[in-house]
């Protein structure tokens, strides 16, 4: 099993860190891509993270799943349409995509949140009920194959939900 993350700078340092260690923990692997590959970029609270490959080389088919963490980096990353290609394609094949806090950006501009139960930071609720979907102010909503949470102190339920539905719990 194989999991992609992204990462650019002003990433949520937690909501990246905490599902890529649960994840590998659980003995799933995990490529976290970036614009460039073999970058450190620099969370918000200035947690380095060093890519492990470009945005631009990924192909969806190559990966189980995808996890976005939020911060200020989805509203840049959601302008890249290789990003937006490979978070529909993952969709589209009834795999998993979990976005937390801000990452629901993402997931917008891809077109795949439409008729889906979610919940994001109250700061992007207007933007998901905007684009279609039915937001809710729980820790963590599982629907069909999106898994979402609000924010940090919601890590612990994001993380087992995600371990959870990849069967690796």
């Amino acid at each position: 099993m194989h999991i992609l993350m992204f990462v650019d700078d002003v990433y949520e340092d937690l909501e990246l860190w905490y599902p890529k260690l649960r994840l590998l923990e659980a003995g799933v692997g995990v490529t976290v891509a970036g614009p460039e590959a073999d970058t450190v970029y620099s969370g918000k609270h200035t947690y380095p993270c060093k890519s492990d490959a470009a945005i631009r080389d990924m192909v969806a088919a190559d990966f189980d799943g995808l996890v976005i963490p939020g911060g200020f980096m989805p509203d840049k990353l959601r302008r890249d349409p290789k990003v937006l290609e490979l978070t529909r394609e993952i969709h589209e094949a009834g795999k998993l995509v979990a976005h937390i806090c801000h990452a629901g950006w993402i997931p917008i501009s891809a077109g795949i949140v439409r008729g889906f139960r979610m919940t994001s930071t109250p700061g992007i609720k207007d933007d998901l009920i905007n684009a279609g979907a039915e937001w809710v102010d729980e820790p963590v909503v599982v629907d069909r194959n999106q898994i979402t949470a609000r924010r940090p102190p919601d890590l612990p339920d994001f993380g087992k939900a995600i371990v959870d539905y990849l069967g690796v719990g």
